[in-house]
């Protein structure tokens, strides 16, 4: 069989199974490469005070990645079809979780946030991360069954408002995870654009997004110091703007080429979080401006196999569900670097593939092998390709089952 095989049922779509997209499989090595490095060079110092071992953070990134790249080939050899009825179940059961990790002795605490499991030697186990991913691909899901109604305003917009602004955006509020919910919110927005959404609705959901954040900051001390230390970190440099002046130094003694590969000294407990949150400063420090540009160009890269994967799709929700996942580890490594170079407000979430975490990076190399299953398999051109037939939906379906696409007959033919 060649690379090229292509499978069909009777009546269904022809799905043409292609090679994965190499270059999206070369940047993404690249990255979690890079991540291991950096990991273990800026987390030697802090492991080796606390835990007594300078491998103790590395170790556990290299099982989180292992565990993400063994997700990441299973994923990208899945049928998408059976991807996609899973959404619902998994968003769902990502609710639950969420909801747990808030109670009482189930979640832990870490500096005055509950967002985590304990899994004794294993670390710990974030739900926020892989609710990310779920629902990416639940939104991707629920917009495309909407069909043409999502231009609507009474059944598109505010359905989708109401989804969004009660449904999953307070089981993030709960956690006290402002930044968490501003990458989720640039999920939805990136996913309602990308199934037809109008973007007349769409700027409406910025303001009222605006005016959340603007008012869950307000009411938070915690909040309001980090967005005081941002306008003038150096007012306070060794109060609340101390973590913003020191990635700041860490940054500018790098120069362009860097103090080299373990040489920082910001790591030494001077940059708190220097392996998580902050790491961009330490690759800053040690590899100068060509390793913090190479770390740029590596993500923009990947935006555009990433955003090219999801125009090449002719199915709606692998196009809405690539859109999304793209959108998402871009949109949250800019982030990082923004708060990181005082660019930016702190929003408190890691650089996707190479901060410290293992539910980060396993639930971000998972969301790779989506991608990668997305670039195998596209509709055969000479078929008709209108979203199986507006997904007649939800709301042409009795059965509940959505339709599929037929063959288009040809121009002449007789029956």
């Amino acid at each position: 069989m060649s690379a090229h095989s292509t499978n069909q049922r009777a009546g269904s779509p022809a799905i043409v199974v292609r090679p994965v997209d190499r270059s999206l499989v070369v940047i993404t090595l690249c990255l979690i490469t890079a991540g291991l490095i950096m990991v273990l060079s800026s987390s030697q110092a802090l492991a080796y005070v606390y835990y007594n071992s300078a491998l103790y953070f590395f170790e556990r990134q290299a099982v989180g990645m292992a565990l993400g790249v063994i997700a990441m080939v299973v994923i990208c050899r899945m049928d998408l079809t059976r991807l996609r009825s899973w959404a619902r179940p998994v968003a769902a059961a990502l609710m639950l979780f969420s909801l747990l990790v808030a109670v009482p002795h189930l979640g832990i605490k870490v500096n005055g946030a509950q967002r985590w499991f304990a899994l004794g030697p294993l670390g710990t186990f974030q739900p926020s991360e892989f609710a990310k991913l779920g629902y990416s691909l639940f939104m991707a899901d629920w917009l495309v069954r909407r069909g043409e109604r999502l231009r609507s305003l009474e059944q598109g917009f505010l359905p989708f408002l109401v989804l969004v602004a009660l449904g999953i955006a307070p089981l993030l509020l709960l956690q006290h995870d402002l930044g968490t919910t501003l990458v989720m919110s640039t999920i939805f927005v990136a996913a309602f654009l990308a199934a037809g959404g109008r973007f007349l609705h769409l700027g409406v959901l910025a303001l009222l997004v605006i005016a959340a954040l603007a008012a869950v900051t307000v009411v938070s001390p915690y909040r309001m110091a980090r967005f005081a230390s941002f306008r003038n970190p150096l007012a306070d440099p060794l109060g609340t703007g101390f973590q913003s002046t020191q990635a700041i130094y860490a940054l500018g003694s790098g120069g362009p080429l860097g103090v080299g590969l373990g040489h920082s000294v910001e790591k030494f407990l001077w940059l708190p979080e220097a392996h998580t949150d902050f790491i961009f400063a330490i690759v800053g420090e040690e590899t100068g401006l060509w390793g913090t540009t190479g770390l740029l160009l590596l993500f923009l890269a990947f935006a555009i196999r990433g955003y090219r994967i999801a125009l090449k799709s002719r199915d709606r929700f692998c196009m809405v569900a690539a859109t999304s996942i793209t959108t998402w580890i871009v949109f949250q490594a800019l982030l990082n670097m923004g708060g990181v170079s005082d660019t930016l407000p702190i929003a408190g979430v890691p650089m996707p593939f190479v901060s410290y975490g293992g539910t980060a990076v396993a639930s971000v190399l998972a969301a790779v092998g989506i991608l990668l299953a997305i670039s195998r398999r596209t509709d055969d051109p000479s078929y008709t390709t209108k979203e199986t037939i507006d997904e007649a939906s939800d709301s042409g379906g009795r059965d509940g089952r959505t339709p599929v696409t037929r063959p288009r007959r040809r121009a002449g033919a007789t029956s």
